[in-house]
């Protein structure tokens, strides 16, 4: 792993974690699924718009055009969705603390359904991040934390991890920029259509709201992506998920400053067997060095 690709994975986890703290000021004040529609829709004409710009096509092939879909599926209408519904309820931080077992799941997922193999460093990491989840658990369901929340936001973790595991497809042929803006349309569609049956579309405007919105739309969502779809494609997706160890320490220090919101110290010490759990499955990754 190169320099490159070391600060591409920093800024991207980076750009990532603050979207729970962005998301967490949204939902407080719009629908979260028509919120997240919207914030789709606006991240896909930018994306598309530029890729147009930079002489980007729109003609993918069948495995490009098949990964995009499952791709704005699973992570934007699933992984987003859920996490914005779940942030009624949950703390932003509590959400990016979860989200961040996703590398475990890709793992486990790899074990089971293509046949990896797993070291016994990465079997220790995978129960490693099983026990960091249950001391968070059982400190948040201890104080009182919604149970639906947490269940949504690993539902939301489970998605992402689908979602990673088919990006490599398409990000193997270039117009990254592009397949980001048709992979928004897809989250966009997905969402409003759920959204005009359950939401009422009632929205105040304010400053709070607005700036959120744009950040949201500008930064988590057209520059982050395009930074992960680059990311995987020039060290592969096992590789990338590494920096996703670092998602809940971002997370979790983004919400204390912008929100102020306050963890125990149980849920820190979750958060550092989880990241460590993380770790040692990625280092297990790593191809053995010859003498």
């Amino acid at each position: 792993m190169d320099i490159r690709a070391i600060l591409m994975g920093l800024a991207f986890a980076l750009m990532w974690s603050s979207a729970f703290t962005s998301a967490r000021m949204i939902v407080a004040e719009a629908p979260p699924l028509l919120a997240l529609s919207a914030r789709f829709l606006v991240s896909g004409v930018i994306g598309v718009g530029i890729a147009l710009a930079m002489g980007q096509s729109w003609k993918l092939s069948p495995a490009q055009w098949r990964a995009t879909l499952i791709f704005g599926l699973c992570q934007n209408a699933l992984y987003l969705g859920l996490n914005f519904v779940a942030m009624q309820w949950v703390q932003a931080s509590v959400a990016s603390i979860i989200a961040s077992t996703m590398p475990l799941m890709v793992a486990l997922m790899g074990r089971v359904v293509f046949g990896d193999t797993i070291r016994p460093l990465g079997l220790a990491g995978l129960f490693a991040g099983v026990v960091g989840v249950a001391i968070i658990m059982s400190a948040r369901l201890s104080g009182g934390v919604d149970p639906l929340g947490l269940a949504l936001c690993f539902m939301a973790a489970f998605a992402l991890s689908v979602a990673t595991l088919s990006v490599r497809g398409a990000a193997s042929k270039g117009n990254v920029l592009m397949i980001v803006g048709l992979q928004m349309f897809v989250g966009a569609i997905s969402l409003t259509l759920v959204s005009a049956f359950t939401e009422s579309w009632q929205v105040v405007p304010t400053t709070r709201l607005t700036l959120a919105f744009l950040y949201t739309a500008l930064i988590p969502g057209v520059l982050a992506t395009w930074v992960w779809f680059r990311l995987v494609a020039r060290i592969g997706a096992v590789k990338a998920a590494t920096f996703h160890f670092l998602n809940p320490f971002f997370g979790v220090a983004i919400a204390a400053v912008v929100l102020g919101e306050r963890l125990g110290w149980l849920d820190l010490a979750g958060v550092a067997v989880i990241a460590a759990g993380i770790l040692a499955v990625q280092l297990s990754k790593q191809p053995a060095r010859r003498a």
